[in-house]
């Protein structure tokens, strides 16, 4: 063995996407036994090995495989017909050699186990010059190459329950890979772990921005839900106190995922709820101190779409801009549909930004709805999607329950039409207009 390898001790396992040429490892190794049962029960209690897999061939023959816990190796126990040649392979030395980083703790559990062995551990640290055979663990003599390298390393050998005799060998090599393969893994599970536990932090704060209390209202019965598809995600909802008995509705959606939207959106709702003080009562204003502050902070081509909708509650009048966002519903209560299409461009991707206000008067029995693209875009196992259409149904089938029922309604109505799972954020608002 070369001792001048830096490379970490390969897994044939893997393979290498890198090289043109068909993947090809070793398969199997014949091991011939008398009784496969008995063989089988010795390989997987005392071993500690895998069963690959136990079948009967089309020829009748049985064919029984074990492999140990590393590596993909496999050693076939075989039965031959008693007479036969391979029947006088039973009991031979198999020239196979198993590697461990640790043969005395091998040694020690498979004795425990009744495994014997051919003498206990040796150590052999040798030296061998250019031209020199040197003797390998499994037996055979290996040819050493232009260095001078040391082979060191543990021995010995045991037999199975039929006689087969195999090497068990650790190289210093090997154990120094494995040892830093784990140190590698210790690190890789702790940055796992910490980052799992940085998400859920970030969850939790996330979920402290959504509203923790549904807005008192004479006439507007509200609630909001956000089912994010990652720990964190780049929807958002708000209800803003707008004074003099005036609420704000708002939903947005994060162009990206995950962290990074995440932390756009808590951006973008700190801009939304610093700006509501200074422009109160003009959302025109309003939306574009908000975009020119979400352009400023944010890296070039980020954006978001935005439904904000101010509604008095004296009045029932709704004014409402619709930054790119999907059409808001207002299903009045003859079941009619009206469209709150868009007013505005998204924020953030442009410097120079305008937008027009619309405006609706609600009555007793209206129902408006917002929501982001995760209810509309969610897919059946059929690739058609949830969409409007189908929205719309659902809030006339559901329209006579609470605002808090019918989230739940509209929520259960997707997760049934898509059962895969969730890629996008699911968020909706609804707000039913009392009926005195």
């Amino acid at each position: 063995m070369d001792n001048s390898r830096s490379e970490p001790w390969p897994d044939p396992a893997t393979p290498r996407p890198d090289r043109k040429s068909p993947y090809l490892r070793f398969h199997a190794v014949k091991i011939f036994v008398r009784d496969q049962d008995r063989s089988l029960q010795f390989y997987l209690d005392q071993l500690g090995f895998s069963l690959v897999y136990d079948a009967r061939l089309q020829s009748g023959e049985r064919w029984v495989a074990v492999a140990p816990p590393d590596g993909t190796a496999i050693l076939a126990l075989v039965a031959p017909k008693l007479g036969s040649k391979e029947y006088g392979l039973i009991g031979r030395a198999t020239e196979v050699a198993f590697v461990t980083d640790d043969v005395l703790a091998k040694f020690r559990e498979w004795s425990k186990r009744g495994v014997k062995f051919r003498g206990i551990p040796r150590l052999r640290r040798i030296k061998y010059e250019h031209g020199d055979q040197a003797p390998h663990p499994s037996g055979s003599p290996m040819l050493l190459g232009e260095r001078s390298p040391v082979w060191g390393g543990v021995f010995t050998r045991f037999a199975d329950v039929d006689g087969n005799v195999f090497s068990l060998v650790s190289f210093d090599e090997v154990s120094q890979a494995l040892d830093a393969q784990r140190r590698a893994m210790a690190e890789k599970l702790e940055s796992e772990r910490r980052t799992a536990q940085e998400l859920e932090i970030a969850k939790q704060v996330q979920a402290k921005l959504f509203p923790q209390a549904l807005p008192p209202l004479a006439t507007l019965d509200c609630a909001g839900i956000c089912i994010q598809a990652r720990k964190v995600g780049g929807d958002y909802y708000d209800f803003l106190n707008l004074g003099r008995n005036r609420l704000g509705l708002v939903i947005g959606d994060i162009a990206g995922k995950g962290i990074a939207a995440a932390l756009l959106m808590a951006n973008l709702q700190a801009n939304l709820r610093g700006q509501c003080a200074i422009a109160l009562g003009d959302p025109q204003r309003l939306l574009g101190l908000v975009n020119e502050l979400f352009y400023e902070n944010t890296t070039e081509g980020t954006y978001a779409t935005l439904f904000f909708a101010e509604y008095d509650d004296e009045t029932g009048c709704l004014r409402y801009v619709n930054c790119g966002h999907l059409p808001a519903l207002l299903l009045r209560s003859d079941n009619s549909v009206e469209r709150l299409d868009s007013t505005a461009t998204v924020l953030g991707l442009f410097k120079e930004w305008d937008c027009s206000v619309g405006e609706r008067r609600l009555f007793a029995g209206d129902i408006l709805a917002l929501y982001s693209d995760g209810i509309t875009e969610s897919f059946n196992d059929a690739e058609e999607e949830y969409g409007e259409s189908r929205l719309i149904d659902a809030l006339r089938r559901h329209r006579e329950l609470s605002s808090q029922a019918l989230l739940g309604s509209i929520v259960d109505d997707v997760r049934r039409f898509s059962r895969r799972e969730q890629h996008d954020d699911i968020t909706l608002i609804v707000g039913r207009c009392r009926v005195n």
